[in-house]
């Protein structure tokens, strides 16, 4: 069973009543064995005592079936490598590519191509390395961490909003506007919990972009992240009127052809976690995207 969230709306709710209310296919009585065996969350922290007052607005998480265990191995997959030293990697992921072990995809992931091309210095078993992550059929850079030092300063770096992360993306209607900032909160979204939707109590969420080029029925931009949520793109742009051509979970059913969202994670900067060197690189978006691209402009 998949895990789901909602955001309580209704005061002097206890927690098992609270989930019934929301998920009415769940029996009560296997419910609170949820809450007793701590597969429940309200606000961040684990609740097992059902009579627990559930407040207005609280975040109630809840995970039907404990996650396996997973650890991360070698798989001799083909990796892209833009740029390796002692501490950092650089890698261009493929479209369709999970970053990740997770359920449902417990290898054949970037990170078993990683640890099959390389050494990481990583407490974490199923993520080693992991500093930031794009969709599963979004493309382009990420920056993998080696050593201790790498983690702690290219997450500092992320939290910090000192690095540079910038993509490109096909759209659907053409902008009015030349460029623009969509600030706007994002939070799983309540009607469909496979989706992350704008929401009053998300978390804040920024995007910078600018328009590249307008066709009849599509545009070309490129967005700059302030903040890394999930889906964040994809979500701030179907917020405001262009989805992603191609997103199978926020886009139309009518839009180009292709293997997922057009959406291609083109340039990543950072400070070297040693020398504090700034390093930028970029890279184009993959041959699929391109060619729908050609044919926008032709």
């Amino acid at each position: 069973m998949e895990s789901f969230s909602f955001v309580n709306q209704q005061p002097g709710l206890r927690l098992d009543k609270a989930i019934v209310k929301h998920e009415s296919n769940y029996p009560r009585a296997q419910i609170q064995k949820w809450i007793k065996n701590g597969q429940v969350k309200v606000a961040d922290a684990i609740v097992t005592k059902t009579g627990f007052n559930v407040k207005v607005n609280d975040l109630v998480i809840v995970q039907p079936t404990a996650p396996p265990a997973l650890k991360a191995y070698p798989q001799d997959i083909p990796l892209d490598v833009v740029y390796e030293d002692h501490d950092v990697l650089v890698v261009n992921k493929p479209q369709g590519m999970v970053v990740h072990p997770a359920a449902g995809h417990p290898d054949q992931t970037l990170v078993n191509a990683i640890l099959y091309h390389t050494q990481i210095q990583s407490n974490n078993e199923y993520r080693p390395g992991i500093v930031h992550r794009i969709d599963q059929d979004t493309s382009g850079l990420l920056m993998i961490a080696k050593t201790a030092l790498a983690q702690e300063s290219l997450g500092r770096q992320l939290k910090d909003k000192t690095n540079l992360r910038r993509y490109v993306a096909i759209v659907h209607q053409p902008f009015t506007e030349k460029s623009g900032t969509i600030e706007a909160p994002i939070g799983r979204n309540p009607q469909n919990r496979k989706q992350q939707a704008v929401i009053e109590n998300g978390r804040a969420a920024v995007t910078h972009f600018k328009v590249l080029h307008n066709f009849a029925d599509y545009a070309l931009i490129e967005c700059q992240l302030e903040t890394g949520r999930t889906h964040q793109i994809r979500v701030h742009l179907k917020y405001i009127g262009h989805p992603v051509a191609g997103d199978p979970l926020y886009g139309p059913r009518k839009t180009l052809a292709g293997k997922g969202q057009f959406l291609h994670a083109q340039t990543l900067g950072f400070y070297h976690p040693r020398t504090n060197k700034w390093m930028e690189f970029s890279i184009d978006p993959p041959a699929i995207f391109q060619q729908r691209l050609q044919e926008l402009q032709s």
